[in-house]
């Protein structure tokens, strides 16, 4: 976790409502930090949906299998997050940390085992020492309280520079329901599903299938939209939970994810995800740049959806936008090697809004002192034209830096 605060950070962050049948607890159990908070405790109500969408990293985590196995069950109590340790590549030994870990959590908030829910984030390849929520989850579950989202979104941080929270309101049936949402990353995003970790609470009473279509639709154009360094980690986890409270206001229970009923619903839900996911892109890892990449004209959304990912992924551009040079050759690299359907005489480009190449050429009108100073603003926006369809795309990246190197060059230090 950086002193450092990223200045792409959102500069308002938003009051975090209570969500009836969700507390949250965190403590210092010494995973890896000293003097700061490194396991959260969410406990839920009785009767709680989960749905989950998880790395396709063939070398998941542990964590990441034992959430697989128990999203079958479609009901949650309690989650149990740490940071510092990923425990991953970290065999049997692995496995049994986790089960070990929800023994405890289990018998702490009074539930099965199968509806203890854990995720882990930090250091690859170390084993992680389970003992140490021995006692510390017993005193979580006794305090956690309904409330603090941004107490327990800086307890899952790691090279992580600010705590990402986000939140909205909307109205099911009569009732309003709230949903909250909290994520961490920062390094290692190219995410295959979601983010490292990101989680959401919401009141409304929607059942696990229900839950788990909202929620594997949702991540498409959020978190499946956001890569910092090209790199998919084995321990990336989004996990949802309906804890049906709002029902006794009047909400109506949803039972199918096509239920014409939920669409204000969805709209918030997805913006929820979105907002967490533009505020990883801000949080790069020595990021100084928000970067959207745009491609339109594309035979298809698969195929603007690849290129764009070409662009955002290339060090090449990255690395051009950090020294704020508008180079649009390399754009066209990107576009060329990403094996889509793309004609070279027909590509246009453009930097914040200032077309420098048209019809496979520089633009006639091109400025070089005029795109310069554009390329100076802290956001940056790149425009693709392909002119062969009508598939259009939009990913989020960062610039690439010389700080991004020394913060993983360090990273085990």
């Amino acid at each position: 976790m950086s002193s450092s605060v990223s200045p792409l950070a959102p500069k308002h962050v938003p009051d975090m409502p209570v969500i009836a049948g969700v507390r949250l607890a965190t403590a210092e159990a010494g995973i890896r930090y000293k003097n700061r908070t490194d396991v959260l405790l969410a406990v839920m109500d009785k009767g709680t949906a989960v749905a989950g969408v998880f790395t396709k990293s063939k070398c998941p985590s542990a964590p990441v299998e034992w959430c697989r196995a128990k999203l079958k069950g479609g009901k949650a109590r309690a989650l149990v997050v740490n940071s510092g340790n990923a425990n991953a590549f970290t065999g049997k030994t692995g496995r049994s940390s986790t089960a070990l870990t929800a023994k405890i959590a289990a018998k702490a908030v009074g539930c099965s085992e199968d509806e203890i829910f854990l995720a882990s984030t930090g250091v690859i390849g170390e084993p992680l020492d389970a003992s140490k929520f021995d006692g510390v989850l017993g005193r979580l579950a006794e305090t956690a309280e309904a409330g603090d989202y941004l107490a327990a979104a800086k307890a899952i941080m790691t090279t992580d520079t600010f705590p990402k929270v986000a939140t909205a309101t909307v109205k099911l049936g009569k009732a309003k329901v709230t949903i909250n949402g909290m994520a961490k990353g920062a390094g290692m995003i190219a995410p295959d599903m979601a983010t490292m970790l990101s989680f959401i609470f919401t009141d409304a009473p929607i059942a696990p299938a229900a839950l788990q279509a909202l929620l594997k639709s949702g991540v498409e154009d959020t978190f499946n939209a956001v890569t910092i360094d090209g790199d998919t980690s084995t321990s990336d986890t989004l996990l949802a939970f309906a804890t049906g409270a709002a029902a006794e206001h009047g909400a109506p229970k949803i039972s199918r994810a096509t239920d014409p009923r939920l669409k204000a619903f969805v709209k918030a839900f997805n913006q929820v995800l979105a907002n967490l996911s533009e505020q990883v892109a801000r949080d790069g890892e020595g990021a100084r740049k928000l970067v959207e990449i745009t491609v339109e004209g594309a035979k298809t959304k698969a195929a603007a959806r690849k290129i764009a990912m070409s662009i955002a992924n290339s060090p090449l551009v990255k690395t051009a936008i950090a020294g704020e040079d508008a180079n649009w050759g390399r754009v066209v690299m990107a576009v060329g090697k990403a094996g889509e359907p793309a004609d070279r005489d027909k590509l246009s480009i453009s930097f914040n809004g200032i077309r420098v190449a048209k019809s496979g050429a520089r633009d006639p009108s091109y400025d070089e002192a005029q795109v310069s100073e554009a390329m100076k603003a802290p956001e940056i926006a790149i425009k693709v034209s392909l002119g062969l369809g009508k598939g259009r795309d939009r990913v989020l990246t960062c610039d690439l830096t010389k700080e991004y190197v020394a913060i993983n060059g360090d990273y085990r230090s």
